[in-house]
């Protein structure tokens, strides 16, 4: 055995032993550090939930008790009268989702498509501002402009000027989103496609926008979401109605204007109504909002 070998395994110096207390003291600073970081954290998670938390929960007491079969199969009643439903409001509110998607989807998707096939060119990055402006744009300022193109020059409100104002409010959330998406393939599999014979449109269509079909729909779905409680466009286009309808060129009934109109009312079983069709609204975003993290997980897990 030798002599270094003999020092090497006798006791640490004072030097060593001051070491190695000056990296335990860091490795606890650390922790410390990052213990608080972690919970700092979790508070700051369970503050961004808390306001949604609330709100559920306020909804529940308040309308759990209106939401029954009655309620997604009667009309309203008169004031003064309880029971009725809001059966017109729940179907106007899907047709004229229905209505915006037909609109802002194909528009928004072929923005996207362009804009991430087209990025450097000057006609993209103008859409691309125009379209950041426009997801900041208040939505009364969108139903105002509604109102003056589509409503005012046939002098009446109608469910398909309200559908098409909301399927503008989609358009850039919808490009946005979509740009994003198709940005996330590998350029490698449109040089295959090139390399294979494809024209540059077809590898857009067939190969670019099918790998990024998921993250699309989730886009598009989160955009559906944002819609679907949207009352100031509705006020300039749609109006609503007392009655049953479900024509496309006249005013038709929606949640949410139901729900502001009961609100504003003095009856007690209207306010009662309202609260059940806000629930009942929250109900419909938390769905669509769902089916957009189904279609998430589905998309990375096939991914993966």
């Amino acid at each position: 055995m030798t002599a270094t070998s003999v020092r090497g395994s006798g006791p640490p110096s004072g030097r060593q032993r001051a070491v190695a207390e000056r990296t335990e003291r860091t490795i606890r600073r650390r922790r410390v550090r990052s213990s608080i970081m972690v919970g700092l954290m979790y508070v700051a998670a369970a503050l961004a939930i808390l306001p949604l938390l609330l709100i559920v929960i306020h909804l529940i007491r308040l309308g759990a008790t209106s939401v029954n079969w009655a309620f997604f199969t009667q009309m309203q009643r008169p004031p003064g009268e309880g029971g009725g439903g809001m059966a017109n409001a729940i179907v106007g509110t899907l047709i004229i989702i229905a209505i915006a998607s037909g609109v802002g989807l194909p528009v928004g998707i072929g923005a996207g498509l362009y804009l991430a096939e087209k990025r450097v060119t000057m006609l993209a990055t103008t859409v691309r501002f125009l379209a950041d402006v426009l997801n900041g744009l208040p939505s009364i300022v969108m139903g105002i402009f509604a109102w003056e193109l589509l409503v005012k020059p046939v002098r009446h409100f109608s469910a398909l000027a309200g559908g098409i104002a909301l399927g503008a409010m989609m358009v850039p959330m919808v490009t946005r989103t979509t740009e994003e998406m198709v940005r996330l393939v590998p350029i490698s599999l449109r040089e295959a496609a090139l390399a294979l014979g494809y024209s540059r449109w077809r590898t857009a269509l067939s190969i670019v926008l099918r790998t990024a079909l998921g993250g699309i729909v989730t886009g598009a779905l989160v955009a559906m979401a944002r819609i679907a409680g949207e009352t100031a466009p509705l006020l300039f286009t749609a109006l609503g109605n007392q009655f049953w309808s479900t024509a496309l060129r006249g005013p038709i009934a929606a949640l949410p204007l139901q729900i502001f109109n009961y609100a504003i009312s003095p009856y007690d079983e209207w306010h009662a109504q309202a609260w059940a069709g806000a629930l009942v609204l929250v109900g419909i975003v938390f769905v669509i909002s769902l089916a957009a993290r189904v279609a998430t997980r589905r998309r990375f897990g096939a991914g993966d």
